[in-house]
């Protein structure tokens, strides 16, 4: 194994000083001369078409500068996400905004601007809207998804009739893709699982709202804005702007959270934007906690049914799987078919068929968060696979580890394949290190009304892509100064990821600069910050900038000290002769001379692969060093696998339903641990977001009124302080992923399903084998189950309080 002298070794990030000092400046932060605010007016109805608007009262207020309506931004063909609009498809749907000196101000005039609604037919349930009659949630259609079109689908009134109670019909699906025979692997299986089950759709509640500050200076907008990502959502934000990518400033810094909805561009930001533009003055537009739940995205929910069959060994032999997605009323995320990719990655089935529909409701837009599909079907499916443990009589985590990935392993449809996968070796360290054995005998255990509950589960996120672009510069000050697109969504992966190129070059680290966080800084393009991608792609974009520089730096030496650049070595921040030690360039040397010969070596001429946000940045940048600049052309082949392993004790008041978490160990499959610190913190900030997702966060709406009863922080639940164990280990398997440079890959998602499924599955343990199939399972639950009473809810209800 390579040893490092950077990488695997922590050190403290940048902007970590500015974080726990408060001089971090978040976008709600700024302030420019005549800065005005704008305050949002938004929908009181999940479906509605706005017919008339009354804002003479407003804008007859002293200190009011305008109002803004859909009908001054552009538009986008449903169900694409609007800026404004004038049929609000959700409570909270932004309408219009009011301008005024103050945000106070601009409130008082909201409450004096009338609104005529014709309501419109409404749903918050997939499966009533699925029914012969169903409202749909738009006016023209109630199915769609990326790359399925809006339209009207109905399953016939015979599919909900066939199907028996509590059980999901299996009407006719919008995808369908299958391996394998299996009618005879469930046909020949030793034990098979029907089972029907909810995971309910929550908000990402972002600590940050997406609050954003705009105005216009010379024909290019300058935005302040909340994100995850900095280079990604520029084209995109450009776009709802109806402007040139250059003619944006995008200016993100810091980030407040975003668990992906954050990842690329969004529209809500083109408000102040447009609002600056038609007034002529800086527009600070501060998004509310309830505005934020609204509009700030949220991860769709499941109706789903699954029939597993499994050996006596406890392989798994066939899996079918049918998902219903509680789509949101827009275009919302791929979650339903990454469900189905996760399932067939890691349990390895020998034969599948999944199905599936997309269906629109009139709730909060879903887009991805934390794990999108992959960890609500971790939650969904791994107390499954303890129930089959259990009837066959096999070790929780043997049955995992039997049907585990492995290198030779096989995802989805198309059964492509994967660069590494040591999900198995998980399994076993963690199983060792938590005493696996030994806890088990703890299970069952009750001191009065408190039970032992011992819990296993595992998860799976792709974590990692190619073909972006990397761009370095070594300056005549002697110092390297990394430019990365990559945003500051919390975990320092854009400094991270950045001291490959030290490594590379061999720099002292205390004179290295990471770029970032504006796009006038010529940043080059990267991918988002999202999908557990960045350690993965981001490494490499670096190590080829860095390369890049590497060979001419050798260049530039061959040139001026003879010989072939082959001839030359880095050492000490010089490049010199092997041959002779003493023949020698330093860096800040070789970048001025990079600037006195020109061409490629500083900037002015560029490969023509690089995209054109990186060749811009590298003009900009020209003749100011040695610029080393290249797009990532690395080989890749197959799927990149994030895999994750939680184990985890608790104690269960079956009286209360509350319970305790005892201990936690979480044990990542991320290849060469770049910064120990920051894997620590993910797979342990992860695993708390996977107790709010197993027990805690949910939607409510009313079916009456659509209206929604879980907005606020309090209501809605989120993790905090006191749902953290005291207690929580983390371990990594540390074996490099061939395909990337340095070994690395990615981990935040999995990281929070295998958590949510070992607690679920430790719940289920502590009450002897109770099963829910249901997420999340809420203390009344726990207790109903513990006293042998009905749940409140039924089988497939969904957004219940």
């Amino acid at each position: 194994m390579t040893t490092y002298e950077l990488l695997g070794k922590d050190f403290t990030p940048p902007d970590v000083k500015a974080k726990v000092t408060g001089r971090a400046k978040y976008a709600e932060d700024f302030r420019v001369d005549g800065m005005v605010f704008c305050k949002l007016l938004t929908s009181p109805l999940p479906h509605a078409r706005v017919t008339a608007v009354d804002a003479s009262a407003a804008l007859a207020l002293p200190g009011v500068h305008g109002v803004l309506t859909a009908d001054d931004v552009p538009s986008f063909p449903a169900p694409q996400d609007a800026i404004l609009t004038n049929e609000p498809v959700f409570v909270g749907q932004p309408i219009l905004a009011v301008a005024a000196d103050t945000e106070a101000l601009a409130a008082d005039a909201l409450e004096k601007i009338k609104v005529t609604y014709e309501e419109l037919p409404f749903t918050v349930d997939p499966l009533a809207s699925l029914f012969p009659g169903g409202a749909e949630a738009r006016t023209n259609g109630n199915v769609a998804n990326p790359g399925v079109d809006v339209k009207s689908y109905k399953w016939s009134a015979r599919d909900f009739a066939d199907a028996t109670e509590g059980q999901l019909p299996a009407g006719a699906p919008i995808t369908e893709w299958s391996y394998g025979d299996v009618d005879q692997g469930l046909k020949g299986a030793k034990l098979v699982l029907d089972e029907s089950f909810v995971t309910a759709g929550l908000s990402h509640h972002s600590l940050e709202p997406r609050s954003a500050l705009a105005y216009w200076q010379n024909g290019k907008c300058v935005l302040h804005a909340s994100s995850q990502s900095q280079s990604f959502p520029v084209p995109g934000i450009a776009r709802y702007l109806g402007i040139a990518p250059d003619d944006l400033a995008f200016i993100a810094e810091f980030c407040g959270g975003g668990f992906g909805s954050k990842g690329g561009a969004y529209p809500i930001v083109a408000v102040p934007a447009y609002f600056a533009k038609k007034i002529g003055r800086p527009v600070m537009m501060r998004i509310s906690r309830h505005e934020e739940f609204a509009i700030g995205s949220a991860r769709a929910g499941f109706q789903g049914r699954i029939k597993i069959g499994f050996r006596a060994d406890g392989r798994v032999t066939a899996i079918d799987l049918y998902i219903v997605q509680e789509n949101g009323p827009n275009t919302g995320f791929t979650d339903w078919l990454s469900a189905a990719d996760a399932v067939s990655l890691v349990y390895q089935p020998i034969a599948m068929r999944f199905r599936g529909v997309p269906v629109l409701t009139n709730t909060p837009p879903r887009g991805p968060q934390r794990g999108p599909g992959q960890n609500q079907i971790a939650a969904a499916i791994e107390p499954l696979i303890d129930k089959a443990a259990r009837q066959l009589g096999v070790d929780r985590v043997a049955i995992r580890k039997l049907n585990a990935p492995d290198d030779s392993a096989k995802l989805g449809s198309l059964q492509g394949g994967v660069t590494s996968a040591h999900l198995r070796d998980a399994l076993e360290r963690g199983a060792e290190r938590f005493g696996w054995t030994s806890r088990l005998a703890r299970s069952g255990r009750r001191q009065g009304s408190k039970v032992t509950g011992i819990g296993v589960g595992t998860a799976f996120h792709p974590a990692g892509g190619n073909g972006f672009d990397g761009l370095v510069r070594l300056a005549p000050d002697g110092k390297l100064y990394i430019h990365t697109g990559v945003g500051n969504l919390g975990t320092y992966s854009h400094t991270v990821t950045s001291r490959v190129a030290a490594e590379v070059l061999k720099m002292s680290w205390d004179r290295c600069v990471v770029v970032r966080g504006d796009s006038r800084e010529h940043l080059p393009w990267n991918n988002g910050q999202f999908g557990s991608n960045t350690s993965f792609t981001m490494t490499r974009t670096n190590f080829a900038a860095a390369t890049d520089a590497v060979a001419k730096l050798k260049e530039i030496a061959a040139h001026d000290l003879g010989g072939a650049p082959a001839d030359y070595e880095l050492g000490d921040e010089t490049v010199f002769s092997r041959s002779d030690p003493t023949k020698k360039l330093t860096y800040a040397a070789a970048a001025q001379r990079a600037i006195d010969l020109g061409g490629k070596l500083d900037g002015h001429e560029v490969p023509a692969d690089l995209n054109a946000m990186t060749k811009s940045s590298a003009s900009g940048l020209a003749g100011t060093g040695l610029i080393g600049v290249a797009k990532d052309q690395l080989p890749r082949t197959g799927t990149v696998p994030a895999l994750a392993a939680g184990f985890i004790e608790i104690e269960l008041d079956v009286e209360t339903g509350k319970y305790a978490i005892v201990d936690y160990l979480g044990v990542a499959d991320c290849g060469t641990v770049l910064h120990p610190q920051g894997l620590a913190a993910q797979t342990k900030s992860g695993a708390i977001m996977g107790v709010g997702l197993a027990t805690l966060e949910r939607h409510i709406f009313d079916p009456q009124n659509g209206l929604p009863g879980a907005v606020g922080l309090l209501q809605a639940k989120p993790p905090s302080y006191l749902d953290a164990p005291a207690a929580m280990a983390t371990d990594a398997v540390g074996i490099p992923d061939p395909q990337n440079p340095v070994g690395a890959k990615g981990i935040g998602e999995p990281v929070q399903g295998c958590a949510a499924a070992a607690l679920l599955g430790a719940i289920s343990d502590a009450l002897g084998g109770h099963y829910f199939n249901r997420t999340p399972v809420a203390t009344d639950m726990i207790v109903n189950a513990a006293a042998g009473r009905p749940q409140s809810h039924k089988p497939l209800q969904v957004n219940t309080a």
